[in-house]
């Protein structure tokens, strides 16, 4: 599937990839932060503008970037990915290396996670909605409330509901397919028990979140033997929302010496651990 792309700039590609539930304009942050390539955020299949089809195992993820690269024409990029994004780069890198110029990974592990917010109940409140003309984003909100009672959580999913005074409102998010595919999205399809990435990777946890616990640790230095991993203080799991100029100023100071090998590194204001 060749997925919906926002296209910017020129010179060394950089792809950016969702997580779930998002899209493409989520990483904006990030996007207008990374000044020294051609940026391309990709929306999902079932997320955003990009077709709907039942398949969300990884590998078919991964395929999807694949082929949306080959449409672009861009035989080689740097990778960021967020969440299930992340999940998406790191299985694009393992079973495509010589794709991936070098790896970002925010907030996630390759492990298989169990977390509430990607159970079948959330999206069960979102497909109980009542949709009618007319409908607005504050009747919404009111009637998730009960069943999702984050603020935060229930305006990022509501983030994908079109409204119209005049049609009845849509999901811009496939629910039924994603429901479907909840348990490999929180898993994890091992492409080769022995494979591993061995180019420059960087893996950015939030300090308050606990989608990157000691024990994942390992496994991601097993998979991908150069990984830098830091934490970003005062954050969760979107620690880009959350504290975006630490997770952009770490960002730039992996990727300058990639994206240019002659040019002095920053010195890091606050470097993480």
């Amino acid at each position: 599937m060749i997925l919906h792309a926002t296209d910017h700039g020129a010179g060394a590609p950089i792809i950016l990839l969702h997580g779930l539930y998002g899209a493409a304009q989520n990483l904006g942050m990030i996007a207008r932060a990374l000044g020294d390539g051609r940026v391309i955020a990709l929306d999902a299949r079932n997320h955003g503008a990009s077709p709907h089809a039942p398949d969300m195992g990884y590998r078919t993820l991964t395929a999807d970037v694949i082929e949306t690269m080959d449409a672009l024409n861009v035989a080689e990029a740097v990778l960021i990915g967020h969440s299930m994004g992340g999940k998406t780069a790191m299985m694009v890198s393992l079973m495509h290396p010589a794709r991936v110029r070098a790896l970002a990974v925010l907030d996630i592990a390759p492990v298989i996670y169990d977390h509430a917010e990607t159970r079948a109940e959330l999206i069960d409140a979102l497909a109980a909605l009542p949709l009618m003309p007319g409908l607005t984003r504050q009747q919404a909100n009111a009637h998730l409330a009960k069943a999702i009672p984050d603020p935060a959580l229930r305006g990022f999913l509501l983030n994908n509901l079109r409204l119209s005074h005049a049609d009845v409102p849509t999901w811009r998010i496939d629910l039924a397919a994603i429901k479907a595919a909840l348990p490999m999205l929180t898993g994890w399809a091992d492409p080769q028990p022995l494979v591993a990435y061995d180019g420059p990777s960087l893996f950015l946890r939030g300090a308050h979140s606990a989608y990157v616990p000691p024990d994942a640790i390992g496994e991601i230095q097993r998979r991908f033997p150069r990984a830098m991993i830091e934490t970003v203080a005062n954050a969760g799991h979107w620690l880009h929302a959350e504290q975006p100029d630490a997770v952009n100023e770490a960002l730039n100071h992996f990727l300058i010496p990639i994206l240019r090998p002659c040019a002095e590194p920053r010195a890091r204001l606050n470097p993480s651990p």
